[in-house]
């Protein structure tokens, strides 16, 4: 899949303004990315908490996961996005260029996979009943990342590809696509999850066995995101001349709805044939 961006410019007046930073103070920038980011993971963290507490559990429980999951995500969808492209961006440059999160580089599913594992081992350490706080917390991530994603739009990351759509949208000239129109693959990914959040919250409101919930946000998400990566346009700018069928996003993605598939039907049939399952 590639995507052409020709030079040209647009009109002043139909640019949206890229701001990777909100504020300014000395020499200190407060970087939009980072803001939406943070707000999403307390805004996740928030409903995780509320949804706990619906299922009959303390929604202090969530908050002693949140350093785990954070940490887990961070370090997780950090290293994925380092390990991706370093030759591109890290090759040749100061080291504390790899910590530098707040400009942008993270891929979920590197912090998807990080933060589960990590909460994983911490809910066995806690003796807690993993399946149900599965549930509680899955949608929670999906507003968590619906917030991440506007943080993407300000920091002009994972743009979609050119399109004279009435809808598409032109970042500034000196932006890699050049003021060419372009899919809002980053709208479409928030919009998507908003709807996707509420799904999941009918879900759990109607669970028939711990872990549905979890489950069920593995393979809708895998779906959801598969969509919106056809209207991406960034991976030729990343991996120039890159000519692959599916988008790494997209290969990540037959994975995770796998993983959701097996999880759903284990999960099920323990709860069907009455196997004792800590909850």
């Amino acid at each position: 899949m590639t995507a052409t961006f020709p030079l040209g410019r647009t009109p002043a007046s139909v640019l949206p303004r890229v701001k990777p930073i909100l504020f300014q103070f000395g020499n200190l920038s407060l970087h939009s990315f980072g803001v939406l980011v943070a707000l999403g993971f307390l805004s996740g963290l928030w409903i995780a908490s509320r949804n706990a507490r619906r299922l009959g559990l303390s929604g202090d429980v969530v908050y002693d996961l949140a350093p785990w999951l954070v940490l887990g995500g961070l370090v997780g969808a950090r290293l994925l996005y380092v390990f991706s492209y370093w030759n591109r961006d890290f090759s040749g440059r100061p080291i504390t260029e790899v910590f530098a999160i707040w400009k942008g580089g993270l891929v979920f599913y590197g912090g998807l996979i990080a933060a589960t594992l990590a909460g994983l081992w911490r809910l066995h350490q806690l003796k807690l009943p993993v399946w149900t706080l599965a549930d509680c917390l899955a949608p929670g991530i999906v507003v968590g990342h619906a917030f991440g994603r506007m943080g993407c739009l300000l920091n002009g990351c994972c743009f979609g590809r050119s399109t004279s759509l009435p809808w598409a949208i032109h970042f500034p000239a000196d932006h890699v696509t050049h003021g060419t129109g372009v899919h809002p693959t980053q709208i479409y990914e928030a919009g998507l999850n908003l709807l996707f959040f509420a799904l999941l919250m009918g879900i759990l409101r109607r669970r028939a066995f711990p872990g549905q919930v979890f489950a069920a946000y593995l393979m809708g998400y895998a779906v959801l995101r598969s969509t919106v990566e056809a209207f991406r346009g960034d991976y030729e700018s990343l991996v120039p001349g890159s000519t692959a069928l599916l988008t790494p996003g997209q290969r990540t993605s037959v994975l995770i709805l796998g993983t959701g598939v097996v999880l759903y039907l284990w999960l099920q049939s323990k709860t069907t044939r009455g196997t004792p399952l800590r909850a």
